[in-house]
């Protein structure tokens, strides 16, 4: 061995030893942590949460930013967007703008990640965040047709789409998929729970046509109970019905992917590549319908078990600083976190007063009604009620009440071209309900559907945007119609509404 070597030795030595305490922290870490998750799991199961099972995986930043660029799942298909992503949230963190605390998959077993540099009571939070969410998911009726073995299906999508690529050239199975992913929210947000009739159990059109479209009568009264403007009001009406029967599809169909799927000009890989995409999108559907209520479900569990069971004296400050934070809002925008725990705290004190029903609607002296309290005690088993029924629709329809804005002190807002700045627009609780209302609908996307599918014969696609106080972005329409256009190979239009007045969209490639 020569001088030089042994000169280096030393260094060698300790760089081996830094390891070696650097592997042993780790160990006695995740050691820790696993007496942390029966501690917690545990306090969640006394409360009545009931999950599937978890597997946490400790991350550093660059790992867990890594599996959030691909949606929280470790093994996706290789896309641009994806890269995208994750130079986003690197640089965001890099440049302390955010800091992913926790990520959590719809799967059974649910799989959910922690930061191996959070704070003991960090992950303490962390994880009774995440039994809040998999409690969600497993029970909430909108997630229950959603696939709970998605972690290996995304794999699987992954591994097909390699395949492609390697068959048909990385360029062609990209810019394919480009198309598919700048369609993905054409989908019809209901069709994992709707069994629809398929189109040769429809009614045969000749069963439209009336037996007969004349009243009996004898023939002196013919002209009198059969008049000429009864005759043919009756043929407009048979043929306007033998029309709609034979138009295609019968019905307005809003799964646009999965009509594109079953009858555009695509090759086999095309369609199962437009079909990865569809299913993926129908998974995430769920959660973009609950996100308000399944952050604020996670987040009344885990202020619960934290403040009841699992904080020491120690740890009170930078708990609440950091739930502080998590709550923390900023005026013209809607922090979800902070308004479903707020929305679940509220209906849990309502019911426990017994502030609902017929009399508490029906009173109207403001004093009586602030110490109105009946002690029904039913909060608690109303919370999960609503956990288990709603979405942040029929959550917000239902539950926001005048007292609770008023609280909250919830506004609209709108910009001010003059001075560049979002001002206060109104905080009328109808008018901040509406709006709340017209965000979450269809979560704020314009509602799309196939209209006709052999517009005047000459196999072109016609689309008809169903108008509800959101007009269409005409930019992001053209480019919609231009992709549309390249799946269907035919001439695309879309029927809307601009300044009140009928407009039609084309684009013919």
């Amino acid at each position: 061995m020569s001088h030089g070597t042994w000169e280096k030795f030393p260094l060698v030595v300790f760089s081996w030893l830094m390891a070696y305490r650097s592997w042993l922290l780790m160990a006695i870490d995740h050691a820790t942590l696993r007496d942390l998750q029966v501690e917690i799991e545990g306090h969640a199961r006394s409360y009545g949460l009931d999950f599937f099972p978890v597997v946490f995986e400790v991350l550093n930043y660059e790992q867990i930013n890594e599996v959030a660029a691909y949606g929280g799942f470790p093994t996706r298909y290789p896309h641009w967007r994806h890269g995208m992503e994750y130079e986003q949230l690197k640089k965001s963190y890099a440049y302390g703008l955010s800091k992913i605390y926790e990520l959590v998959i719809n799967n059974s077993p649910s799989y959910a990640y922690l930061l191996a540099s959070n704070s003991i009571v960090d992950q303490k939070l962390v994880m009774a965040h995440v039994y809040g969410h998999v409690d969600f998911f497993k029970h909430n009726q909108w997630f229950a047709h959603t696939n709970r073995k998605m972690m290996d299906e995304m794999a699987n999508h992954a591994t097909r789409i390699r395949r492609y690529a390697e068959r048909h050239g990385t360029d062609a199975v990209e810019e394919f998929v480009d198309r598919c992913l700048s369609l993905e929210n054409l989908v019809d947000p209901h069709a994992g729970a709707i069994v629809r009739k398929r189109a040769e159990e429809e009614a045969d059109p000749s069963d439209v046509v009336p037996a007969a479209s004349r009243l009996k009568s004898k023939d002196y009264l013919d002209r009198y109970v059969n008049p000429k403007d009864y005759l043919e009001k009756q043929r407009r009406r048979i043929e306007e019905e033998q029309k709609r029967k034979k138009r295609f599809p019968p019905v307005p169909e809003r799964d646009v992917l999965g009509f594109l799927m079953k009858y555009a000009p695509l090759e086999r890989w095309q369609q199962d590549i437009l079909s990865i995409v569809r299913d993926e999108a129908l998974y995430f559907v769920p959660q973009a319908q609950t996100k308000i209520m399944n952050e604020g479900w996670a987040s009344f569990w885990h202020s619960t078990i934290m403040t009841q069971k699992c904080l020491t004296d120690s740890e009170i400050v930078d708990y609440a600083d950091h739930f502080a934070g998590t709550l923390g809002t900023r005026p013209g925008s809607v922090n979800p976190y902070k308004l479903g725990l707020e929305l679940f705290r509220d209906i849990e004190s309502r019911w426990d007063k017994g502030q609902f029903g017929k009399e508490w609607e029906e009173c109207d002296d403001v004093a009586k009604r602030r110490a109105w309290d009946k002690k029904t005690g039913l909060g608690r088993r109303k919370i999960f009620e609503v956990r288990r029924i709603c979405n942040d629709l029929t959550f917000i329809d239902t539950f926001l009440t005048p007292e609770f804005c008023e609280r909250l002190q919830m506004f609209t807002y709108v910009h001010n071209p003059q001075t560049g700045q979002y001002v206060i627009q109104d905080r009328d609780f109808k008018k901040v309900k509406e709006r709340l209302l017209a965000m979450l609908t269809n979560q704020g996307s314009p509602v799309l559907a196939i209209e006709d599918a052999n517009l005047e014969n000459r196999g072109e696609l016609l689309l008809v945007h169903r108008h509800e106080g959101m007009d269409l972005d005409l930019v992001k329409a053209r480019e919609t119609l231009r992709n549309l256009q390249a799946l269907w190979s035919r001439p695309v239009h879309v029927s809307t509404a601009a300044g009140g007045a009928p407009k039609r969209i084309t684009f013919d490639g």
